[in-house]
């Protein structure tokens, strides 16, 4: 290992002499670390070359295509030929979301409305 370290550290070196690293973009600024300690140590690779290609966990796009759907149903009218359907595959992604093992409350709104209801309370 010791050779391919100092090979890489040589052509870094030469790069930067060559001014290779110079006029990069995000040149001078600070660096956007993600936060990955509760991620487990032998999944973080993974995961961030799922995210840096743009993919994300199953369970996620289930949740961000609910999330979606659920929108689009609040802005139709019940008497709309497609609020039948859209209203049915909202049904099945939260049925989906919940064999995962997900809350689905965030489709129900109802934390929102307990913690407005709360505020109005208050003095």
């Amino acid at each position: 290992m010791w050779l391919l370290e100092q090979w890489a550290e040589r052509h870094i070196a030469d790069a930067q002499r060559k001014g290779e690293f110079d006029n990069l973009p995000g040149q001078g600024e600070p660096l956007t670390l993600d936060d990955d300690s509760f991620v487990p140590e032998e999944l973080r690779v993974g995961f961030r070359l799922l995210k840096n290609a743009g993919c994300l966990p199953p369970e996620i796009e289930l949740r961000k295509d609910a999330i979606a759907l659920s929108d689009l149903l609040k802005g139709i009218r019940q008497d709309d030929a497609r609020y039948q359907e859209i209203g049915r595959q909202l049904v099945l992604l939260e049925i989906k979301l919940q064999q995962a093992g997900l809350s689905t409350a965030f489709l129900h709104g109802d934390y929102a409305d307990k913690l407005l209801n709360k505020t109005k309370e208050e003095p």
